[in-house]
């Protein structure tokens, strides 16, 4: 005679003397709390994949605990991650970039004015600037971005085909705020920062001009730090057939750079 589940339900109880009434009971209860546990699960999956895409899709376990926590929602994770994982979702991360060609860098004597101090209390009153590299249609062009280190805020970007003087000038003529507000402009030793295009520029609105020491590409940490973040969270895993997809890219990655990213 073949054993029922009711009969093997009934030898269990025998085996533990329990009744029978307390073990269907507490089974009872053990299913209640799976199936509340599990629509928990659905409910913070959701809430991940909306705070996953809403940002780029560059956050990971630890800036989606943070927007959780935000939302007065308190969650490890470690439970992220493997909520993550079941969701198939992941953070972007760092990719093979471009090796720029090492040319010499100009003996200029101006000094490193910024000396390393990347805090600052005065918002504009400090700028730091660099060029970074991006590929559209298989040609390298170039980003260059304008930093404000009071907020780390990007607060003017060109991008163009050539690494020259226009490149950057265009984000110091359409920042938003006075130029006569910023004391200092710090950037590498390059030719784009250091000739007369940007001299007149800066004479013009008697901004003084800071250059990172030879070989030191430390002096200019934050637009280092910068460009890293840009190229994990929109330009690795990005293709441009034409610049000015990368154009428009670029315009809302530092809207919400700016105004949401960091707050």
């Amino acid at each position: 005679m073949f054993s029922t589940p009711s009969n093997r339900r009934c030898h269990i109880c025998k085996v533990l003397q329990i009744a029978r009434r307390t073990f269907y009971h507490d089974t009872g209860i053990a299913a209640q709390k799976e199936q509340e546990k599990l629509a928990v699960e659905q409910g913070l999956k959701e809430k991940i994949q909306v705070i996953f895409h809403d940002n780029c899709e560059v956050y990971g376990t630890r800036r989606i605990k943070d927007a959780l926590q935000k939302a007065d929602q308190t969650v490890s994770r470690r439970w992220i991650g493997r909520l993550m994982a079941e969701l198939g979702i992941t953070s972007k991360y760092t990719q093979a970039s471009y090796k720029p060609i090492s040319i010499p860098p100009n003996e200029e004597s101006v000094r490193n004015v910024l000396n390393r101090e990347f805090q600052v209390d005065k918002e504009m009153s400090l700028l730091v600037s660099d060029l970074t590299y991006v590929k559209v249609d298989n040609h390298w062009n170039s980003i260059c971005f304008l930093i404000d280190l009071y907020n780390r805020e990007s607060v003017g970007y060109s991008v163009g085909e050539k690494k020259d003087t226009t490149l950057v000038k265009h984000p110091l003529a359409w920042v938003k705020y006075p130029l006569r507000q910023v004391k200092v402009f710090h950037t590498d030793r390059g030719s784009k920062f250091k000739n007369v295009g940007i001299d007149e520029l800066l004479n013009e609105y008697k901004i003084k001009r800071s250059l990172r020491r030879k070989g030191t590409p430390y002096d200019n940490a934050v637009a280092e730090a910068t460009f890293k973040i840009l190229k994990i969270e929109l330009i690795n895993e990005s293709h441009y057939p034409i610049l000015e997809q990368l154009s428009l890219d670029l315009f809302d990655y530092v809207n919400w750079y700016n105004n949401i990213h960091y707050l």
